[in-house]
């Protein structure tokens, strides 16, 4: 059975989706601050974490940014909880390090959705050093791409839409396609698929270099 945790300060909103994971047959653990979050996540070691932002004690950059400065918690998958609008919030956190982002309220299919697309992507690492492919944009430049093309290339071969990498780096949605289109051009494929295929290859080969 999965371990989730989840840290949310809103009463109400913890315990809807700690309901919805129980009956998802996950393990739920629930913390009502960022400072109780991670002392859970330290001696509990769950399977993904999903954090709110906002949050007293103790908010979600900082708990996301002591999870992954612990070797013990470093590789635990993290999710954001976040208010509509908070797109400055949003990309402070992916460029911390999270996995991913949920916008509240959250529905049930949403959820489970982003559960399963982090769970099937660890279970389709065959490395154990695999989460940190994803931690610099810097070797796909061999590609003969541009640094901002990298960083663009690095969240799409994590599954981001357009939009999302757009929130994600501060650009318009219609910069970030274009950096897609050049992208395309250069590394010579044809769709999204065929791109992150060419920057799983380098970051793969990236991580047996630096190991």
């Amino acid at each position: 059975m999965k371990k989730i945790l989840v840290i949310e300060d809103h009463a109400l909103m913890r315990r809807n989706i700690v309901t919805i994971l129980t009956m998802e047959g996950y393990d739920a653990l629930a913390a009502g601050n960022g400072r109780d979050g991670l002392a859970l996540a330290r001696s509990e070691r769950p399977d993904l974490v999903l954090c709110d932002v906002m949050m007293p004690e103790m908010d979600g950059h900082e708990v996301l940014r002591a999870l992954r400065a612990d070797a013990g918690t470093a590789g635990i998958p993290f999710v954001f909880l976040t208010a509509k609008g908070e797109k400055h919030e949003v990309r402070g956190g992916m460029n911390l390090g999270a996995d991913d982002y949920l916008v509240k309220p959250v529905s049930r299919d949403d959820l489970v959705a982003a559960l399963e697309a982090r769970f099937t992507r660890r279970h389709q690492q065959r490395r154990p050093d695999f989460a940190t492919l994803f931690t610099s944009a810097q070797p796909l430049e061999a590609l003969g791409i541009s640094p901002r093309e990298a960083e663009v290339l690095l969240w799409v071969a994590q599954g981001k839409s357009n939009a999302d990498i757009a929130t994600i780096l501060a650009l318009s949605t219609a910069t970030v396609k274009r950096h897609v289109l050049h992208i395309f051009e250069k590394v010579g494929v044809e769709n999204r698929a065929s791109a992150v295929l060419r920057a799983l290859e380098v970051l793969q080969v990236g991580v047996g270099n630096a190991g």
